[in-house]
């Protein structure tokens, strides 16, 4: 595992892990049909932060790519969201995120 895939790898895992936390609290807060909705968006997350950890057993560079590329969307997507909510934490946190993970799929394509 050389370090443009283990800095890919590492960002993107990480990226997950923060928005698993941020969808299982959101769980934890809400209430009633919400909750509902929260649980389903806390499910996807889980899913794709286990799906950030096989690169790391695997080695293999495509799903990097393709877990990489994910998350570099939802926290795209999550930065808009924050933009249209007009609040800076949640836009520039995701937004800084996206970047970083960008930043490191770019790093492993230039090295492969």
């Amino acid at each position: 595992m050389d370090l443009p895939f283990f800095a890919c790898a590492t960002v993107t895992l990480v990226s997950a892990l923060v928005s698993t936390g941020f969808s299982v609290h959101a769980v934890r807060l809400a209430t009633g049909s919400s909750r509902t909705i929260a649980l389903y968006g806390a499910a996807r997350s889980v899913a794709v932060a286990a799906a950030a950890v096989a690169p790391f057993a695997n080695g293999s560079q495509p799903w990097l790519l393709a877990v990489a590329t994910t998350m570099t969307l939802v926290q795209a997507l999550d930065a808009a969201i924050g933009a249209r909510l007009r609040d800076a934490m949640k836009t520039f946190g995701p937004a800084s995120l996206a970047f970083l993970n960008g930043l490191a799929i770019a790093g492993l394509l230039v090295s492969s």
